[in-house]
Order: structure tokens, then C-alpha cells, then sequence
């Protein structure tokens, strides 16, 4: 083995073990009790706060249970109660065709594959691989704007496709842990290493970090 690649491995486990310690409970901050909740709750992320999300998603679920509910349920109904997430015409009717899908499709049940996942409205690789890793504890990348920024910043890859960006990661983090650190990538993305205003100072993987637009301490 090559001593750069040798060096490279021995600097990612660093940084992982490191944001393990930083953040031991690496987990979705969705509030959902199953995997249809959390998949709805993941549509409604998009260009939205988890934290606008949470708030939104208590009177849904309590309104709406199961996917069949959903694919009866009245766009506008659904659009008043989900406003709030932005781009909420859109999402609602992801939400009808999805509770359609998986009732007709897969007899209620949220799908358990990467294939069959993406299969359904509103679901790409992202939401399909958060629904994987947090749902049935199945290995999965998420790759958010999060992700994307802390890896390019990590020189971890150096592509702006996510698609890219979930190979170049699968590469370099050992399969165990693809949720758990792509995860604790997330929270630090979002929490630490900002996108204008990075908390370099507070960084705990700050000495492990070659980018260029690092924040002096």
C-alpha cells in the first residue's frame, strides 16, 4: 500500500473518530415515530429547516396516520397544513402520489430498497438513503448541502453531483458507518462548519482541515 493512501486512511479515521466524540448520538433530527412518518417528514425537508419541519409535522401526523391516508387526502388540506415548508404545492401532491404508490404498490408498507425507494414521487437518492440508514438500519450516504460542503472543504472529493459525491464517500468511509458519519458530517455542516461564516475556531477537526478558506483561530 501506497504511503499516501496509507496517510489518507489514517486521516480519515482521525476525522471520523474525532466527530464521533464531538457528536455521539449521530441522528436524523426529524421527529418521526416510523418510516412513513420519517419519509414524509423528509419530503418536506427540502429547502426547509428540520427545525420548520418538526413544527409542522406533529398536526399532520395526528390528522394524517398512514400512507392510504395520504392518497385520499384533498390537496388542499394538505397544502394549508404544510405551507409553512416552502414549495408546498409541489410537496403535497409528492405526498398524495406517494401514499398512492405505497399503498397500491407495496400494501402499505414503506419499501426497504434503494431501487424500489426511488421508485416513488418526490423520493431520490438522498431521501431514499436517509429513509435506508434511520429507518431499517440499512448503510446510507446522505449527501445534502451539508454533506457536500464539509466533504469538498475535508478535500474528501472534489465533484459537486451528489451522485459523485456518495461514490467518492462510499470510498473512503468503511461500509459500517456510512450513516452514522455521513450523519455526523451533516450536524457538523450544519452547526460548525457554516457556509459564509464557518466556525473555524470551534471546529474540533480544525487541525485535520487543508481548506484554503479555513478561518484563522
Amino acid at each position: 500500500m501506497k504511503a499516501a493512501t496509507v496517510r489518507a486512511q489514517s486521516r480519515m479515521l482521525r476525522i471520523l473518530g474525532t466527530l464521533q466524540q464531538s457528536i455521539p448520538a449521530a441522528k436524523v433530527e426529524l421527529d418521526h415515530r416510523t418510516a412513513w412518518e420519517l419519509l414524509v417528514a423528509t419530503i418536506l425537508s427540502a429547502q426547509c429547516t428540520d427545525q420548520r419541519v418538526n413544527q409542522v409535522t406533529p398536526e399532520l401526523f395526528r390528522r394524517y396516520r398512514c400512507p392510504s391516508d395520504y392518497a385520499q387526502a384533498r390537496l388542499a388540506d394538505l397544502e394549508a397544513l404544510i405551507r409553512s415548508t416552502g414549495f408546498f404545492k409541489s410537496k403535497a401532491k409528492h405526498l398524495v402520489a406517494c401514499g398512492q404508490a405505497v399503498t397500491e404498490r407495496f400494501h402499505g408498507q414503506v419499501p426497504a430498497t434503494m431501487e424500489e425507494l426511488t421508485t416513488l414521487p418526490g423520493v431520490g437518492r438522498k431521501t431514499a438513503n436517509v429513509i435506508l440508514g434511520n429507518a431499517f438500519g440499512k448503510p446510507g450516504i446522505v449527501v445534502d448541502t451539508h454533506v457536500k460542503r464539509v466533504s469538498k472543504r475535508l478535500g474528501l472529493t472534489t465533484s459537486d453531483d451528489p451522485e459523485r459525491i456518495e461514490q467518492d464517500l462510499q470510498q473512503r468511509l468503511p461500509e459500517s458507518q456510512w450513516t452514522s458519519a455521513s450523519q455526523r458530517l451533516l450536524l457538523h455542516g450544519r452547526y460548525v462548519c457554516l457556509a459564509r461564516t464557518p466556525r473555524c475556531a470551534q471546529c474540533v477537526i480544525s487541525s485535520l482541515c487543508h481548506w484554503e478558506g479555513k478561518l484563522a483561530p
